[in-house]
């Protein structure tokens, strides 16, 4: 019972702390108050509209902020109250539905610190995190993950693939105090590692020895020619030889059409170019493997997972079709809280499923009709030309004058 009245304090402890420092469902218009649109000069920026989209499991429920202009950049932010992680799990989720099966955009966020301005965010602007689904033509279908060290924007080293079809999708990202992450796509892990080993963040640990040199008379040649081998006497024939099945043709005049020569062929007997057979080399010493040495630049960071201030979150965005819903954004410490945000994502893609195969087959049965309509249409004109047709071939008959009856 000791151990237990311990970890029921050490769980109230936990709850007490952990915090939410960004949710935004985008549930009335009151969005518009919080997220700010950059004003940067040079590009046109597209507007975010919010909507449930085409189709949907709960339209109310559902909606988010969706691009509406095709081709365009977008670039949308909002502040919030900075804090560090030291010491702390940082969550960062959100969903993304492309619901116009997009071509090539970004569904991703970046993730700012308080030096941000809203109103001139724009592709240059650093930024602490960058986290999502890229999309552009069948070769890119990835996640981003890059942290920004050192000034440094370093992406991770390991292809993470996105989903690709046009239902809503949670990423989240997890980053803890022991230089670990972990990437969920719909609350399953997708990725994990260590922030050392999959990022460049820091120098390697060992480098190649810059005063080691492959010694002269090492020899890495697994087999060598054999020397005692020799090339048979008959072994040196013609690649191409005249075809003796060929014979001059009747109509060939030597004086008009020069002296006659029969086609070449190849030659069956021969054998190509003659070399040795190969042996194993007795002063074969394997591969020369260059020693490593401590890297003087390394220096170890134990809290490479911290972020001194986190204050903004932004949409910086191309798409060449627009269409895509952001929703559900969630910035905190509690992973448990991330987790819990999830619990209807299941039912909300089924309902999705179901809503896109209604509004298939009833666009797919519009269209069957209008084809039927234009059909009959054709006919009709069809009857009506002919009646026409009809009309110019009656012959013409002269009325009988009734004074001459």
């Amino acid at each position: 019972m000791k151990y237990f009245g311990v970890f029921v304090i050490f769980a109230y402890l936990y709850a007490a702390q952990a915090s939410v420092y960004l949710e935004e469902k985008f549930s009335d218009d009151t969005w518009e108050q919080n997220w700010i649109y950059s004003k940067h000069p040079g590009k046109e920026f597209g507007k975010f509209v919010r909507t449930a989209g085409k189709f949907f499991n709960d339209e109310k429920e559902d909606a988010g902020i969706q691009t509406s202009e095709d081709a365009r950049f977008y670039a949308l932010s909002r502040k919030f109250t900075p804090f560090s992680t030291e010491g702390k799990d940082l969550v960062i989720q959100f969903t993304v539905k492309h619901e116009q099966n997009i071509d090539c955009g970004g569904g991703y966020v970046k993730v700012f610190d308080c030096s941000l301005t809203p109103e001139e965010m724009h592709g240059d602007s650093p930024y602490r995190l960058m986290f999502g689904p890229d999309i552009c033509g069948p070769g890119t279908k990835k996640v981003h993950v890059i942290i920004n060290h050192n000034d440094k924007n370093v992406l991770i080293n390991k292809d993470i693939r996105c989903k690709d079809d046009v239902y809503t999708h949670a990423y989240t990202l997890i980053i803890k105090p022991d230089n670990t992450y972990e990437v969920q796509i719909d609350g399953e892990k997708v990725e994990s590692g260590e922030l050392e080993a999959d990022w460049d963040l820091l120098p390697p640990k060992k480098i190649k020895d810059p005063e080691a040199k492959k010694p002269e008379d090492w020899d890495d040649r697994a087999t060598i020619p054999d020397p005692d081998d020799s090339k048979p006497e008959d072994w040196d024939k013609p690649e191409h030889i005249p075809d003796p099945d060929a014979t001059k043709p009747d109509d060939w005049d030597d004086e008009m059409d020069g002296e006659w020569e029969p086609p070449m062929i190849d030659n069956p007997e021969y054998k190509g170019e003659w070399k040795p057979k190969q042996i194993d080399n007795p002063a074969y010493k394997g591969a020369w493997v260059h020693p490593e040495i401590d890297n003087p630049e390394y220096t170890p960071v134990p809290d490479l997972y911290k972020q001194k201030e986190i204050c903004g979150l932004g949409f910086d965005l191309w798409q060449v079709k627009s269409g895509t819903i952001f929703d559900n954004v969630l910035i905190t410490d509690d992973v448990e809280y991330a987790q819990k945000a999830l619990s209807g994502l299941k039912d909300k893609q089924e309902g999705e499923k179901k809503a896109k195969e209604a509004l298939d087959k009833a666009e797919s049965d519009a269209a069957s009709e209008n084809d039927k309509k234009d059909e009959g249409g054709d006919e009709d004109d069809e009857d009506e030309d002919d009646d026409a047709n009809e009309e110019e071939h009656v012959p013409q008959v002269e009325e009988t004058d009734h004074d001459e009856l």
